[in-house]
């Protein structure tokens, strides 16, 4: 009965243990991505030698803050960072676990479509508030279809979708944005 015990604490155990470490080493790397080369990326808060490179290596134009302005050093590095590189730095505060409102939801939409380009869209982690802007972008402004602009809100980035998570919020965001956007959910045709 103990071994039995043991081994299914270890099969529940092990794959959470793996998804940490891909947390973990998503974060470690800053969780960046290129979500549309030449226009769009994503990352977690970067640290001045990251921005710094950024900008330099993708063109940035425009950094896109969805963390709000701060008296942190963070934020001073960003302001200082984009100021020498001649970038915009846009700041447009979020909460993972508050959902916005519609108006917000178009603000955003707003600011996407119209920011110089290449953006650089960053929030803490990367994964959450970065996610939702960057589906919104995609299905919005590139007119990329809805099931693969999705996945910038998946796992793949470190979002999990659990309805008891605060980031969950950022899931109900999108399916108000949908429905008062009309935006038609895409369906998979069934084999007959």
């Amino acid at each position: 009965m103990r071994k039995t015990l043991t081994w299914t604490a270890l099969a529940f155990a092990s794959p959470l243990a793996a998804l940490g470490l891909y947390v973990s080493v998503l974060q470690i790397g800053g969780n960046f991505h290129e979500v549309l080369p030449g226009e769009l990326y994503r990352s977690a808060q970067p640290s001045p030698i990251q921005l710094d490179s950024y900008i330099k290596r993708y063109g940035i134009k425009t950094v896109i803050n969805l963390r709000g302005p701060s008296d942190r050093q963070w934020y001073r590095d960003e302001v200082a960072i984009t100021t020498k590189l001649s970038a915009g730095l846009v700041d447009f505060r979020m909460k993972a676990d508050r959902q916005l409102t519609l108006a917000e939801g178009e603000q955003l939409i707003t600011l996407l479509k119209n920011a110089p380009k290449p953006i650089l869209i960053h929030c803490r982690a990367g994964s959450d508030r970065t996610g939702l802007a960057s589906m919104i972008y995609l299905q919005q402004i590139a007119g990329i279809n809805e099931e693969t602009a999705e996945w910038q809100l998946s796992p793949y980035y470190g979002h999990f979708a659990l309805p008891f998570m605060g980031s969950y919020a950022m899931d109900r965001t999108w399916l108000g944005l949908e429905q008062a956007l009309g935006i038609e959910p895409e369906t998979t045709a069934s084999i007959n």
